[in-house]
């Protein structure tokens, strides 16, 4: 905490439920107004005169956006903003932040861990010697699956991707990718298309920011592209994925086995998956340790700071990196 924390004459929305060590600095450096959701049916005109920041998880759209006259930045926590409406808060000069790179390295640490639990079933392993079932059967099946041998493809070769790519790499693991464009300097393969990486790998890692441009680009035709040997492996966004046709891939052998920690309709995720024996399902765990999350909690709240104080953001989203402070 800055010493100019406490001394801020600021409103700042919390809408539903939110970090605790956020909201403890929030409440030291600002006065939280909390609300029950993000709906603009729920602001007062109290909060239509005097709330100037959010602090959210996302889900901000425009109508909220445009219920708050007052508005100066949405200080988002965590790396992904795809369900807050960027492109318009630029438009009503709204600044918007995020947090990257402090959740780089854990979720990058959980992608290898996904993977290797997918091809390898450590999950179901384990289970096995807690049912006791390693003293009453024997022991438990060879893995049908292995890391050896397989090529990456990594669709998202942002931060989090090159962090999972610099992992694989000690693995002995061949990677390529597929951006919208091709990163200057990077010496891993290079594919214009998501199909042309599908078909030239076994093995595919998600880490796709969500929105419109990604919506349902894990389909039918990539996975079949990938092969009945291939791995799906997400850790970005559940939007990305056509749930329906990874159900039915799975199920009749088009692909190998998925390993999944997000999905589109969170926190329900469909039967047909659960059902799958050969899927590995975690509830969106990327950056769920208390390391992360309160660096998260602090970069989100930081950039408040900043705002308010150095009329500065430190992490600004693209959509709104041109957006000065007011006055």
């Amino acid at each position: 905490m800055t010493k100019a924390e406490g001394t801020l004459p600021v409103a700042i929305l919390v809408p539903g439920n939110f970090n605790d060590h956020a909201i403890g600095r929030i409440d030291k450096a600002f006065r939280r107004v909390r609300i029950e959701r993000a709906d603009p049916g729920l602001v007062t005109d109290e909060m239509r005169r005097t709330v100037r920041g959010i602090a959210c998880f996302g889900g901000i759209d425009a109508a909220m956006i445009d219920a708050l006259p007052n508005l100066e930045i949405i200080a988002n926590f965590g790396v992904g903003y795809d369900s807050v409406d960027a492109n318009h808060a630029a438009k009503r000069g709204v600044m918007v932040t995020n947090t990257p790179d402090v959740l780089t390295e854990e979720v990058a640490d959980t992608t290898i861990g996904l993977l290797i639990n997918t091809v390898r079933d450590m999950y179901a392993a384990e289970k096995w010697l807690r049912d006791g079932d390693w003293v009453k059967k024997g022991n438990y099946r060879l893995s049908r699956l292995t890391l050896r041998g397989r090529r990456i493809g990594i669709f998202g070769m942002g931060r989090i991707g090159l962090a999972v790519a610099h992992r694989l790499e000690a693995f002995g693991l061949p990677i390529a990718y597929h951006n919208r464009r091709k990163v200057e300097g990077l010496a891993y393969d290079y594919h214009a298309t998501l199909k042309g990486l599908a078909e030239a790998v076994d093995t595919l890692i998600c880490i796709a920011p969500g929105g419109a441009a990604t919506e349902k680009t894990i389909n039918a035709e990539i996975l079949s592209a990938l092969g009945s040997n291939g791995v799906f492996v997400n850790i970005g966004r559940g939007s990305t994925v056509d749930e329906a046709a990874l159900a039915a891939a799975l199920e009749n052998g088009t692909i190998a086995a998925a390993g999944l920690d997000v999905f589109a309709n969170e926190p329900n995720v469909p039967q047909a998956l659960l059902d799958a024996p050969n899927t590995s399902l975690l509830p969106h765990v990327g950056s769920a340790s208390d390391h992360t999350r309160r660096a998260m909690a602090d970069l989100c709240v930081d950039n408040l700071v900043a705002w308010f104080t150095e009329r500065r953001p430190l992490t600004p989203v693209p959509e709104t990196i041109n957006v000065k402070a007011r006055g």
